[in-house]
């Protein structure tokens, strides 16, 4: 299951799925995916490791502030990812 996070400007959906243990490492996978005429550029990244396991459109500068992006907001996605996502009020 994939859990909203948030739309940037440019209509880039981020979501993250649970927390899975992958050889007694708590992981997070997170999804960016944004709309084109043709469909979606999208990208697929693991945290703890910051590794790319899917990329389609996005170009390495996109990919450069999405790591940095993930690296400022890791803690808040594994608190949600823990949670069951994001619970509005």
């Amino acid at each position: 299951m994939m859990y909203p996070y948030i739309v940037l400007s440019d209509e880039t959906e981020i979501t993250h799925s649970h927390i899975i243990e992958e050889n007694n490492v708590l992981c997070v996978e997170v999804h960016f995916e944004r709309p084109t005429e043709e469909g979606f550029d999208l990208a697929r990244c693991i945290l703890p490791t910051y590794k790319w396991i899917k990329r389609e459109g996005f170009n390495d500068k996109e990919i450069g502030e999405f790591e940095r992006f993930l690296k400022n907001n890791a803690h808040l996605l594994y608190k949600y990812a823990a949670s069951g996502g994001v619970k509005i009020a």
